[in-house]
């Protein structure tokens, strides 16, 4: 056991700024009223009020916009919309922290779930896995590893968004459907 003095830590040298990028960032402050917030909201995203949540939003855009440069704090942000269903918006912040951070897991986790959420999973899937390779811990691993299997399930049963398709692939799936009820009657008769 160590008795000794603890002595503050240099925060400017190249040596502790590679060991402490993450927690530096974290020091950025956070309104009290908005960590109380936050900290409901990720209890349980349905507990907050409406007025709730738009205080939540506007101090988090203070925040960011005091500080641009801090990926997580775009993260939270993004968090929050998403909570107030404001999806575009959610998106372009995620996004922005995944930029900004490309080598964070909170922010590729994220931006995954959200892909995940509006069920275009090959997107989601290329997130998740970054997110799983960034993983520091078991329990991030855990998380990655958990959202990569809904996002296997969700392809397995066809769940994903396809994007664009034309017109005339709804019409081949009518005539494949309407020929295999066809052929299911035929078997029927004959049967």
């Amino acid at each position: 056991m160590n008795l000794e003095p603890q002595q503050d830590i240099d925060v400017t040298t190249p040596e502790a700024t590679g060991a402490l990028a993450p927690s530096v960032s974290a020091l950025v402050p956070v309104p009290e009223r908005a960590r109380g917030l936050l900290l409901r909201m990720f209890a349980d995203p349905y507990v907050l009020e409406q007025a709730e949540r738009s205080e939540l939003l506007g101090q988090l855009r203070d925040t960011v916009a005091a500080h641009p440069a801090v990926a997580e704090l775009h993260v939270l942000l993004g968090m929050a919309l998403c909570v107030n269903l404001e999806v575009q918006e959610a998106m372009e912040e995620l996004r922005e922290s995944v930029r900004l951070a490309p080598d964070s897991f909170i922010a590729q986790l994220k931006m995954g779930e959200l892909w995940m959420r509006l069920r275009v999973c090959r997107k989601a899937e290329t997130h998740t896995r970054r997110a799983a390779l960034l993983a520091q811990n078991l329990a991030q691993a855990e998380l990655a590893r958990r959202q990569a299997a809904a996002i296997r399930t969700m392809l397995r049963q066809g769940v994903e968004r396809g994007g664009y398709r034309s017109p005339l692939a709804v019409l081949s799936r009518l005539r494949r459907f309407w020929q295999g009820r066809q052929d299911e009657a035929v078997v029927a008769v004959d049967g």
